[in-house]
């Protein structure tokens, strides 16, 4: 039998081959134009600039942000002009709302039936989730068992399986949404991967008149098909150059005068902040029950050193450490870290 073509590769990605020196000579503006960027973008809603905030640092860092609250309040609407505002092309883009019903060819693509009579088992994944650089899932929980356990694999390892062997997705950004946070044991292992679970809350009761003025002239942009908040400040290339250029200073390590190997943590997390990190942590397991993975503990020191670096260009501050708050793996607990870690770190 004669071999079946695989997906064309990719060429390489030119960012991957860029060096510390040459990021470092970028990194100022990169920061000036994330920082616009998220600034300009939370004008144009009401209520939402930490979220805004907390989607830039998601999206630097790669890891994936999962948006909880009630419909109606932006879920949507946030991912959306967050991809406009960075001028994201359709082919890099692939959003889907998620019910028990939805099959995989429609998130992952449909099985060539050429191939399949080949004895061959191949989607054909362009304009699926495996060729997008941003993906939004919908009520992600609400998927079947074989798209959940396709999604660990894209998460994990950014890898979906074509004819039992791996393909890399070019997956660098997940926002996913959900009207509420399931507790069932089976979805245990999808939520650990979102790191990061923020509430997406109504505002119209601190909001009333800026809700109204604001809706009023996002519907008259989008029925006019005016798109202000896509003002260019900043790309999805100025997001990938940020995360590499954060990827490497991460991983570098100097020598301090006394001749002892400094690493990153040496370098930008004091030592009275990484007990008070400590301190937060271990206080929200032992008081409250809150499950924090090993694998999460890493993944939130890199996201605490994203956030230092966009908002003032170094080393971790305490209000940094507000990222804390987002842990939560129900909406009792997305409650509860809102309003204790600022307390614990004597930020209210």
């Amino acid at each position: 039998m004669s071999s079946v073509p695989r997906r064309e590769e990719p060429a390489a990605d030119p960012i991957s081959a860029l060096t510390f020196d040459a990021l470092s000579r970028e990194a100022q503006g990169l920061r000036d134009r994330l920082n616009r960027f998220r600034q300009a973008l939370g004008r144009h809603f009401v209520g939402k600039q930490t979220l805004v905030d907390l989607m830039t640092v998601a999206a630097v860092a790669q890891e994936p942000l999962l948006l909880v609250g009630p419909p109606g309040t932006a879920k949507s609407d946030l991912v959306l002009k967050f991809r406009e505002a960075l001028r994201i092309p359709s082919e890099d883009y692939f959003e889907y709302l998620l019910t028990r019903f939805t099959e995989p060819s429609e998130v992952l693509g449909p099985i060539d039936i050429n191939l399949l009579r080949q004895g061959r088992y191949i989607r054909r994944e362009g304009g699926k989730l495996p060729t997008a650089r941003l993906v939004f899932l919908d009520e992600v929980f609400k998927a079947s068992s074989a798209i959940l356990n396709a999604l660990l694999t894209v998460i994990n390892e950014r890898k979906f399986y074509q004819d039992g062997a791996p393909q890399p997705v070019r997956l660098k950004v997940l926002f996913a949404a959900t009207n509420e946070l399931p507790e069932h044991a089976e979805l245990g292992a999808l939520k650990d991967r979102f790191c990061l679970k923020a509430a997406c809350r109504p505002v119209q009761d601190r909001y009333f008149l800026e809700l109204l003025d604001s809706g009023l002239e996002s519907q008259t942009h989008r029925e006019l098909n005016q798109k202000p908040w896509a003002e260019g400040h900043a790309t999805l290339e100025d997001v990938l150059k940020a995360h590499r250029y954060l990827t490497l200073i991460m991983g570098r390590k100097e020598a301090g005068p006394d001749g002892r190997e400094l690493r990153d943590r040496d370098l930008f997390f004091r030592d009275e902040l990484l007990r008070e990190f400590r301190r937060v942590v271990q206080t929200l397991t032992r008081e409250d029950g809150v499950f924090i993975s090993d694998r999460k503990l890493v993944k939130l020191y890199r996201l605490l050193r994203t956030r230092a670096w966009i908002f003032h260009g170094g080393a971790v501050e305490r209000q940094d450490l507000q990222l804390l708050s987002y842990l939560g793996e129900t909406r009792e607990e997305i409650d509860l870290l809102e309003e204790k870690v600022p307390r614990l770190l004597g930020l209210t």
